[in-house]
């Protein structure tokens, strides 16, 4: 009897496999340039590594059989992750997310409060600051605890944010082997490249933000979710997955966003198998699992600060940081000289994140596989629309095309009213349930700035650096305005300049002036082209006038 033939692998298997193979290029020589230096054995690691991606390469297209790719798929993971070690080691600077968290970890372990604390001196000297339309900066810690908690045991490893990027580096790379196990074995070479390849979760891992702990913890409750409860039993497994929800949530916000679609999607599928009140003893049960871990993980913290704790669990939504990202906020910032309703960005990203889960409460057959993308829809209408948000999340987006297709949710229940009988009916309430958001951010971006910006006066310190500013600033609003202001050469905000002379508010329909000093003394000047704006923040109502700044060299 003639032995079986071995089962030859698919052509997108060995594309995928060779995808995220050339995706370890990315980033990988600044690396290597930055250790040849003085870190040779790091230089030498990346080297193997730039051989293994070479040898994997090959084999990729080569080998005939369908486990031999499989190992292929793995020793790419094990490339990845060398790489993002060997990053790491040569860049754990952190970022001002992991200042904080180390900062906060030192003070849980000297028995000091960790809430409510401003902490300046971690900032500065390349630590980014978050400024406020208030004027000043945020220098307090504002996520749930398990970040410093699990820091704490390593502030032994040293000094500065170390310990903090150590914990994210390493929920990385636990994430991206759970996800990679999780996965059927010819997807698994897209797990490697979703989270290690392209440099660009690792580098977030590097800077130490509570985001990857999160994201790590969500990939087990991702993979298969809608699975979740079957037959009416969650069992070990969906206890662990409800507890790994609970954690997620007490390491960062992001997690706050995701869950309740998950948790909607559950009971649609439930409810479909098992009724309403199957379905509904389900997702209590995930709810309490959750909710018991997440409340263990904060009752220290609930106990010795109740207050502090829960102002700084809620800050990032009611710090008022300065407009910032890539998304609709964009048109006050660059396109426009700012908007008389910058608060009317926050309520259309609320408005955003309500409407399409009702959207996909309505439609959840249709839109279930992707209720790991719509959550961060909302963040691109938000006052803080950085890419980050969504970004860092993008694993389970992978997660969830794999384990959770269309055909999980063909029998899921959804809510149909008389009225949403007909075809046009449901586009139309759909249409209706995201309107609100989205005229919400029309009304912010065509607001006008309240304040008239004209610079009068320019005082030197040196040929190509101004010491003092004097500006004219003329209030059109109805009420009185306190602005502060600072000059910006780019994207982002730049430290405010100290008001020398002029009054805390402008009077309504009133023209004053100031005089400003820059925050170091002296404003150097960027190269000729580099479009200089001006610009003025105010706290109530949150305002924001701009204007382009021309200052000619001296002599």
């Amino acid at each position: 009897m003639p032995a079986p033939v071995p089962e030859s692998p698919a052509q997108w298997h060995r594309v995928l496999t060779l995808l995220a193979d050339v995706s370890l290029f990315v980033g990988t020589r600044a690396i290597w340039t930055q250790a040849a230096g003085h870190r040779l054995v790091v230089a030498a690691a990346i080297s193997v590594c730039y051989a293994s991606i070479l040898a994997c390469g090959v084999l990729a297209l080569v080998v005939r059989r369908a486990r031999s790719l499989a190992r292929v798929d793995l020793c790419v993971l094990v490339t990845a992750v060398t790489l993002t070690l060997c990053g790491w080691a040569m860049n754990h600077g952190g970022s001002d997310e992991a200042a904080l968290t180390t900062q906060a970890a030192r003070e849980l372990v000297a028995g000091h409060p960790v809430y409510g604390q401003p902490w300046p001196w971690l900032f500065g000297h390349g630590v980014a600051l978050t400024p406020t339309v208030a004027g000043g900066y945020d220098f307090t810690y504002g996520y749930p605890p398990l970040a410093p908690l699990l820091t704490a045991p390593l502030l032994w490893l040293g000094h500065g944010a170390l310990p903090m990027t150590v914990v994210s580096t390493a929920a990385l790379i636990a994430g991206t082997v759970a996800l990679w196990r999780s996965l059927p074995s010819p997807w698994r070479s897209a797990a490697t490249t979703a989270c290690l390849g392209f440099g660009f979760l690792p580098s977030y891992a590097r800077l130490g933000y509570p985001a990857i702990v999160a994201l790590a913890l969500l990939v087990p409750v991702v993979v298969r979710w809608p699975r979740l409860g079957r037959g009416g039993r969650l069992g070990a497994g969906g206890l662990a997955r409800a507890a790994c929800l609970g954690a997620a949530c007490a390491a960062q916000q992001l997690p706050w966003f995701v869950a309740p679609f998950l948790l909607a999607g559950v009971y649609a599928v439930r409810r479909g198998e098992l009724g309403a009140r199957g379905a509904a003893l389900v997702v209590a049960r995930i709810v309490g699992a959750a909710g018991v871990v997440w409340l263990l993980l904060n009752t220290y913290f609930v106990v010795s600060e109740p207050g502090t704790w829960i102002r700084g669990i809620a800050l990032p939504l009611t710090q008022g940081a300065v407009i910032h990202g890539q998304g609709v906020v964009g048109v006050s910032l660059y396109f426009t000289d700012g908007s008389d309703r910058l608060d009317w960005y926050s309520h259309a990203s609320v408005l955003l994140a309500a409407g399409l889960l009702a959207v996909f409460v309505l439609f959840v057959r249709r839109l279930g596989p992707a209720a790991t993308v719509l959550p961060w829809c909302a963040f691109f209408l938000a006052t803080r629309s950085q890419d980050g948000y969504y970004l860092m999340m993008t694993p389970l987006w992978l997660a969830a095309a794999v384990t959770a297709p269309a055909p999980e949710f063909a029998t899921a229940w959804q809510p149909r009213p008389r009225f949403l009988s007909g075809r046009p009916a449901r586009v139309a309430v759909a249409a209706l349930l995201v309107t609100p958001a989205l005229a919400s951010a029309v009304w912010a971006a065509t607001g006008t700035p309240p304040l008239g910006l004209r610079v009068t006066s320019v005082r030197w310190a040196t040929p190509t650096a101004v010491s003092r500013l004097g500006v004219e600033v003329g209030n059109t609003d109805a009420v009185a305005l306190a602005p502060h202001f600072t000059l910006t050469t780019g994207q982002g905000m730049n430290q405010y300049w100290t008001v020398v002379r002029g009054p805390a508010a402008v009077p309504a329909h009133a023209t004053v002036r100031y005089e400003l000093r820059p925050p170091s003394g002296r404003f150097v000047l960027p190269r000729p082209g580099v479009r200089i704006r001006l610009r003025a923040f105010t706290a109530v109502p949150q305002t924001l006038s701009s204007a382009d700044v021309r200052l000619r060299r001296s002599g």
